[in-house]
């Protein structure tokens, strides 16, 4: 081994290397964009498309089934969703993973261009987009004060305006303000009086609002440029604006409309806590640092306050970054105390505090590298990659300990201190490489693992595996050099800390009278062993399964949802009830944010007037006596009596968007019989334990009121539909004519009639057609009215119609629940044609095991397989392998005592498991077979190497296990994630550690006896 003899003799060297990874290191940490979770990659692309004043059925006949099936035969599609709701249709794209979306994107805008010649003429440009979770705002920020036009002012001109100059910052959206608008309101007598129609007003204001450039003349040795400035300067000019009579006459817009400086019509309120709020939403770059972003805007906002009115005020309504900032900190000091335990359990073993830090100082120097590699692989800095630095904090010191081990052996047979360093790790480099290696290949398969599970815990896989190879460099460098300057005096049996020895010396007593009994016991063992395994699958229906731990962001959304076609006003009525109720909940409310007709915390395609959407901020975990789950029922229980609404309350505590918990799909021909399925699957899944706040995606419909156009009665007066829905779209909807500048902004100036003339079913039934000829003609002469009932949204999947029974999922875990949920299923007859799937975070799971189960066995045998090469031998790998099975009795006992269920982090777990029992194992059967080559009996020999061993497995077990105590007691906050996967490690590497120091023995011999029996018969064969 040159490398470790170069680097005992060359120290000065080493230390320089150090050093520069150390500032390297440093470099990178600062470097590093820090996230709550990994970036999750979701191919999926959406295409949305408004079609203005269309009802839902007309969007999806004339909108969405074009746009499905023009995109249909884009390659790499899985599934196609439609939403088509009043005035929008979006369609939402996924992928297969491993699908080139930049390209996939160029195919659905090919497409999308093939189809725009047939979308109606109404229909909006479609927009066609990548969908990204990071595409949420990571702030959202209130401004307060009494009028609300001026805030929009200040918004607009000030804040957006400075936010957007902040680093990192992608876009500021502004909710809840007042947008300016120039009203020409009509006097429908006064245009009859006059023989002017709608369409002349509106050309007549487009082309006296025009300014253009015609040409150059020249002036001495200067060519000027030609401009005819027409646009209007004042509200002056609109009104004056010259119209035509049909009689030839001259009037202006004064003589035939009130022209008005006002504001649009609000369809939308927000109140932070109680008070009428401008709100900023701010999106960060998809490469920004999230911490850092919304630590720019907190320093702005400061300086913005000192500049706004006395009366006008900014501040933050939520700030994403303040649960991640907790979330990394925690995690920090998790490790921190996990690194201290190590170094603790070191230094109970060693007896030197100069050996310890030769060890110790490996954990600072391994995380240092791992930041540096994580920076040029392009991971962020997340709970996962840091979870991922405490799991592997105690695994980190095996090698070292190892090797100081061995250098200390020759230490005592009188070598020097160099020489000890350079055989002492050269002998034990090769086994300490194949020992860290069989932890590495587990982590191969995890690689090619697809969907959210390779995206999410690939990342902690590569922390992992960075910091066991800088620690294993580390154990073959940096440790024989110090050994070789420090460790003069150093584990000498000076007296100190004999009573630790003195307490090993009878654990390896009682190990070996323990271990006796089990060899002359063999039988008794393996089948206790196999009662054991039995016994702990058996606890497999009490501990259940989840997708993914939820942490406690301390996060809730009310949705209200009041009759179908409420008012704005009724809507503010009802929030106002809400907001009394909530009053009680005031100590652990932070933020009370509430959108009532917007679009609410997660944007989306928006609300109507006839809904409310609460984000509630609670104070941190720490600070409450009770949990958000807990907060969350004891709300749905005040609010369930609130008259006039449903009211639905939801934690947002995952930290990513997941999805429902469950979700049922059902698909059929017809809308209407999948409406009353969807009502029946509520109806019966309601009664299912665990099922929380079950809903459908059929909202009650929105009443409505069909014209139906009598074509031959309207033919006889020379009138077309078009020309009538022209007519009837210009009276009850407005009419943009053009826009006016001033002062740097533009506003609408909008055409529409009174709103007295606008507003009730008589105005319709009263309202006079113009025929070509001139003459007016009621309305009804020429329709029917008939009022029914429209739907709200229509969704299709795959090109079938789809709707959705969403439900959350309390006091059980999600496997359990989606067990019964489908024995429920079974049991309700769909008609023929219809069918239903269980989607959702259900689905997700499942997908995840299944892929998580067969990157299990493929690491199983990429551990063999390099055990086979280590030992060049198969049947002692297959000796050492049976010590992965005992760990499944501490993996069940570990999840059911702690009372968590199976999980995805616990899955990754068993995983690690599969590389971390094994090398107890190796380090046994090794030394057994060193022992035999001496000419030891084989009972002896293993009696020796299991006591020799034990000193060196309970040190290696213990600093892994001890250092991930913090993240299985979830000290912090975001903890919960690594839980399962600490849980799943501590429980399991400790059993296992035992039935290793029990189990392999007795199987040790069991084979060998095998071994000998098979050979003895071979030589009678031969004889």
């Amino acid at each position: 081994m040159k490398l470790i003899s170069t680097s005992v003799k060359r120290p000065v060297g080493v230390i320089m290397i150090v050093a520069a990874i150390i500032a390297l290191g440093i470099i990178s940490m600062r470097s590093l964009v820090i996230d709550l979770f990994p970036e999750i990659d979701l191919p999926i692309a959406v295409v949305a498309t408004s079609y203005q004043d269309a009802a839902p059925q007309e969007v999806e006949n004339l909108v969405s089934r074009p746009i499905e099936s023009a995109v249909s035969t884009v390659e790499g599609i899985e599934t196609i969703q439609s939403q088509s709701q009043s005035g929008s249709s979006m369609v939402i794209m996924m992928f297969s993973n491993g699908t080139d979306l930049d390209q996939a994107l160029l195919d659905v805008r090919e497409k999308i261009d093939q189809t725009k010649g047939f979308l109606p003429d109404r229909a909006g440009e479609p927009n066609i987009m990548r969908f990204n979770p990071d595409q949420l705002p990571v702030m959202w920020v209130g401004l307060t004060g009494k009028d609300s036009a001026a805030l929009t002012q200040i918004a607009d001109d000030q804040i957006v305006p400075y936010f957007e100059r902040q680093g990192g910052v992608a876009s500021v959206s502004v909710e809840g303000g007042k947008d300016r608008e120039i009203q020409v309101v009509l006097d429908q007598s006064k245009l009859q009086q006059y023989g002017v129609n709608t369409q002349s007003i509106v050309q007549a204001l487009n082309s006296s609002n025009q300014s253009a450039s015609v040409g150059t003349v020249e002036k001495g040795n200067k060519d000027l440029q030609i401009r005819v400035k027409g646009e209007f300067e004042s509200i002056g000019d609109i009104e004056r604006t010259i119209l035509q009579t049909e009689a030839g006459a001259t009037i202006h817009v004064e003589d035939v409309a009130e022209v008005q400086d006002t504001f649009k019509d609000s369809s939308s309120v927000t109140l932070v806590n109680g008070t009428p709020s401008v709100v900023l939403s701010i999106l960060k770059k998809t490469d920004s640092n999230t911490v850092d972003v919304a630590t720019n805007i907190t320093h702005g906002i400061a300086e913005l306050n000192a500049g706004l009115p006395s009366d006008v005020n900014l501040d933050v309504i939520i700030d994403t970054s303040q649960f991640i900032q907790m979330s990394i900190d925690s995690v920090v000091k998790n490790i921190l105390i996990g690194g201290a335990i190590s170094i603790f359990v070191l230094l109970l073993f060693l007896k030197s505090f100069r050996a310890t830090i030769v060890i110790g100082l490996s954990i600072p120097i391994a995380i240092i590298s791992t930041f540096i590699l994580l920076y040029f692989t392009g991971e962020t800095l997340n709970i996962l990659t840091l979870g991922g630095l405490a799991l592997g904090l105690g695994m980190m010191v095996d090698s070292s300990i190892v090797i100081l081990e061995h250098i200390y052996s020759y230490r005592k047979r009188g070598y020097g201190l160099v020489d000890s360093a350079i055989k002492g790790a050269s002998e034990l480099a090769p086994a300490v490489i194949a020992s860290t290696t069989t932890t590495l290949v587990v982590f191969l398969p995890i690689v090619y693992v697809e969907g959210i599970a390779s995206d999410l815990f690939t990342p902690l896989a590569l922390a992992v595996s960075f910091a066991l190879i800088a620690s294993l460099v580390i154990a073959i460098t940096l440790v024989p050099m110090l050994s070789s300057k420090l460790l003069s005096k150093a584990m000498e049996d000076s007296g100190r800390r004999y009573w630790f020895d003195r307490f090993l010396d009878w654990v390896k007593g009682k190990y070996r009278s323990v271990l006796k009994w089990v060899l002359n016991h063999r039988k008794t063992t393996v089948a206790g062993t196999f009662l054991a395994i039995a016994g702990s699958l058996a606890l497999t229906p009490f501990i259940g399964a989840e997708f993914i731990p939820s942490a406690d962001q301390g996060q809730l959304e009310i949705r209200v949802e009041t009759d179908a076609g409420s008012s704005l006003i009724h809507t503010e009525g009802i929030v106002e009830q809400v907001n009394e109720r909530l009053q009680g909940y005031e100590k652990d409310i932070e933020t009370n944010y509430v959108s009532i007709g917007g679009g609410g915390f997660g944007g989306g395609m928006g609300g109507g007037s006839n809904s409310a959407t609460y984000t509630l901020q609670l104070v941190p975990a720490s600070d409450r006596d009770k949990t958000t789950t807990e907060i969350v029922q004891n709300i749905d229980k005040d609010l369930s009596d609130v008259p006039g609404a449903e009211i639905t309350v939801s934690s947002m505590d995952s930290g990513m968007s997941m999805g429902d918990p469950i979700q049922i799909q059902l698909n059929g021909p017809e809308h209407a019989v999948l409406t009353d399925l969807a009502e029946q699957v509520v109806a019966e899944i309601s009664s299912v334990n665990g099922v929380y706040n079950p809903e459908s995606a059929a909202s009650e419909g929105v009443p409505q009121l069909n014209i139906i156009i009598d074509d031959d009665q309207a033919a006889m007066y020379g009138l077309t539909q078009e020309q009538i829905l022209g007519q009837i779209q210009m009276q009850f909807t407005s009419q943009v004519a053009t826009q006016f500048r001033e002062a740097g902004h533009e506003m609408d100036v909008t055409l529409l009639y009174p709103e007295n003339k606008r507003s009730t079913i008589s105005d319709l039934q009263d309202m006079k057609i113009q025929t070509p000829t001139g003459t007016l003609l009621p309305l009804e002469e020429v329709t029917d009215f008939q009022e029914m009932s429209g739907p709200v949204t229509l969704l299709r999947q795959n090109q079938q119609p789809q709707m959705n029974v969403t439900s959350d999922v309390v006091e059980r875990d999600l496997g359990s629940v989606v067990s019964d949920v489908e024995d429920v299923l079974a049991d309700i007859n769909l008609p023929e044609g219809y069918s239903y799937e269980i989607g959702g975070q259900a689905q997700d799971m499942a997908d995840s095991f299944a892929d998580l189960a067969l990157a299990l066995v493929f690491s199983i045998f990429l551990v063999y397989a390099v055990m086979a090469i280590q030992f060049e031998n198969f049947l002692f790998p297959l000796i050492i392998m049976f010590s992965l099975p005992a760990t499944i009795v501490g993996v069940m006992v570990g999840l059911f005592v702690v009372g968590i269920p199976l999980s995805i982090p616990a899955f990754i777990g068993i995983i690690m498991l599969a590389g971390i029992v094994v090398n107890n194992s190796i380090v046994l059967v090794d030394y057994i077979n060193i022992t035999r080559r001496k000419g030891v009996d084989r009972y002896e020999a293993i009696l020796e190497a299991g006591t020799s061993r034990l000193r060196p497995i309970l040190m290696t077990t213990l600093t892994t296990i001890l250092a991930m105590v913090p993240l299985a007691m979830a000290l912090g906050e975001g903890a919960e994630t690594q839980q399962p996967l600490a849980v799943t490690i501590i429980f399991g590497l400790g059993v296992s550690s035992i039935f290793t120091l029990l189990l392999i023995p007795v199987v040790y011999s069991l084979f060998d006896d095998l071994t000998q029996k098979i050979v003895g018969r071979r030589k009678k064969k031969k004889a």
